[in-house]
């Protein structure tokens, strides 16, 4: 049964999504601080966490940022469950590593529904290693057992979101990709008119794996349509070993 972790000062709200999370066959708990919460978090290790932003003692941003700096929980999932609506509260939400963001007042549904696909895409055996697809194409091979990248013979450690937005776009290398469908393959769940979470994972990926992030060569957007990863081939790799252009 997986564990899930909910940590919210207000009584009402914290009491209602355990509640419906305990009817859906999840087993709770509840931490009313950020303090608690996130030494619930490092004792119990639980599968996914529920973080409200708003929090006595320590915000919900600095309790992610924390749990995302321990290697114990560096991996585990985070829901953010907050009242902040603005672009800029989601954006600061993933920035501090939250997979997820759900705003109050939510639907019940919507949040069971963004619980199993967060558990589903963060389970132990990564999506991309249950069935054959492309995992390596030119200077990239994805490891999913590790969740990392190996981008021109160097590893790089990856999130469990950016792996599978990587994996997601890998898929179609050389195609452009829809924000709706990176949304439905990568999150889970029916997209809607917020693709900043998008954004916010494919400047991180930049960070990692462009050599100027901010003029991106191989992770391209094209502007109205979504977003495209285009790799040099093994060919042409081999055909220009040496030469500092295929060089990240």
């Amino acid at each position: 049964m997986p564990r899930i972790l909910v940590i919210d000062d207000d009584p009402a709200i914290a009491e209602l999504v355990a509640i419906n999370l305990e009817m859906a066959g999840y087993d709770v708990i509840q931490a009313p601080d950020g303090i608690k919460g996130q030494a619930l978090a490092m004792q119990l290790l639980p599968d996914l966490i529920m973080l409200d932003l708003m929090l006595p003692n320590v915000d919900g941003y600095t309790v992610c940022q924390r749990l995302r700096r321990d290697e114990r929980t560096a991996d585990i999932p985070v829901l953010m469950l907050t009242a902040l609506s603005q672009t800029q509260d989601k954006l600061e939400g993933f920035n501090a590593g939250a997979d997820d963001y759900l705003t109050k007042p939510f639907e019940l549904e919507e949040m069971l529904a963004r619980v199993r696909a967060l558990l589903r895409r963060t389970d132990r055996i990564p999506q991309a290693a249950k069935h054959s697809e492309i995992l390596s194409y030119g200077p990239l091979t994805l490891v999913p057992e590790r969740f990392e990248a190996l981008w021109f013979s160097q590893a790089v450690k990856l999130t469990h979101l950016e792996f599978e937005l990587l994996h997601c776009l890998l898929q179609r290398h050389g195609q452009t990709v829809s924000p709706s469908e990176i949304l439905r393959e990568v999150w889970g769940y029916d997209p809607d008119d917020d693709i900043e979470t998008i954004r916010v994972h494919i400047r991180h990926l930049r960070t990692k794996l462009e050599p100027d992030p901010r003029h991106p060569r191989y992770i391209k957007t094209v502007y109205g349509a979504g977003y495209c990863l285009e790799l040099p081939s093994t060919e042409h790799l081999t055909q220009n070993a040496g030469s500092s252009a295929v060089e990240p």
